[in-house]
């Protein structure tokens, strides 16, 4: 079973500070598995350099071999030892967005290993906004891969004891500095093509890149691996906003009378009343607005489904900003739309 190994920020430069990190830091040298905190999700760390501890990831998260990784660097400054040349307006997105959320894919470098970038020419390089995440990668001496830490797939952890919960058995070490603050997975942003490509939305929004970018286009929302939850997803294709939440009570009601449910989880944006649902329908929302729904999406998606539903009707959010972060994974995780 993973080691626990728990690190306070708020004590950065004390001897228990630094003897946490280097544990991990030691455990990610020998090729181990470590789960770290970002200021996305809790990530899987390994060396992104080693290509044995890179197969022992794809192997712990039962991840598509095809699945490129990304790798978090301890500052901007490196960058440049892992990709062939920097495109235009790198610069300018890295000074706007780095530390932080957001994901830069350029050519890679011959040193970053195939396995890594799933034997693609291009890496995805990123450079966390969570001191301790910055840390481990320098302590290590490399660049980290850090994919949720998950299996592939199913909701990512915001708690170090997700993690241990999922992956304890298969991994070496888990650093748990707190909770994830932010809720949403990185921004992939793919520079080596014209105009630049969003291949998936995240904590930064496409309408924060379009103010230091000319132009900037979104992939669509079928890139990617989709959720694998336990219960069946029914995503509304309708106008966000209080009807939609009517309509996904009155679909409720339908499917648990039909017996093609038996407990049907709602999940919306803004306040639902429980007494006005009936029977056999868990409602979760998602908080009142998109920067809310950010932070709550994973765990709502886990408490449902330790709630017991067999259905989870999702109710439609506006596609801007964070909305369109989350309705991107609400797709891919989608087993039907209901176009109403």
């Amino acid at each position: 079973m993973a080691k626990l190994l728990a690190v306070d920020p708020s004590i950065w430069g004390s001897p228990a500070y630094w003897d946490a990190i280097g544990e991990a830091a030691a455990l990610i040298r020998a090729g181990g598995l470590v789960g770290f905190p970002t200021e996305t999700v809790y990530g899987l760390a390994a060396d992104a350099l080693n290509p044995a501890a890179v197969a022992r990831v794809y192997e712990a998260k039962q991840r598509p071999l095809d699945s490129p990784l990304i790798l978090h660097l301890d500052g901007p400054d490196q960058a440049h030892q892992y990709v062939t040349v920097l495109p235009d307006g790198a610069a300018r997105l890295m000074a706007a967005f780095w530390p932080g959320p957001l994901t830069l894919v350029c050519r890679r470098a011959p040193v970053v290993p195939d396995i890594t970038a799933a034997g693609r020419d291009n890496i995805g390089l990123r450079v966390p906004d969570h001191r301790v995440a910055r840390d481990l990668a320098s302590l290590a001496g490399t660049p980290l891969v850090g994919p949720s830490a998950n299996r592939s797939g199913r909701p990512s952890p915001m708690v170090a004891a997700e993690v241990l919960d999922e992956l304890g058995p298969v991994i070496d070490a888990v650093l748990d500095a707190g909770p994830s603050q932010l809720g949403m997975e990185s921004t992939v942003l793919d520079l080596t093509v014209e105009p630049p490509l969003v291949l998936r939305p995240g904590s930064v929004t496409v309408e924060e890149l379009r103010r230091h970018l000319d132009r900037v286009e979104v992939a669509p929302a079928t890139t990617g691996n989709r959720h694998r939850l336990v219960a069946r997803l029914l995503l509304l294709d309708t106008k966000p906003g209080p009807a939609a939440l009517a309509q996904a009570v009155q679909l409720a009601q339908e499917r648990l009378a039909g017996g093609t449910a038996r407990r049907v989880g709602i999940l919306a944006l803004g306040d639902i009343q429980p007494r006005a649902l009936p029977r056999g329908v868990h409602p979760v929302s998602l908080g009142h607005d998109l920067r809310q729904a950010a932070t709550r999406y994973y765990p709502a998606l886990r408490e449902l489904e330790a709630a017991g539903v067999d259905l989870i009707i999702a109710c439609p959010l506006p596609r801007h900003g964070l909305g369109l972060a989350i309705m991107s994974r609400l797709e891919k995780a989608a087993d039907e739309v209901v176009r109403l």
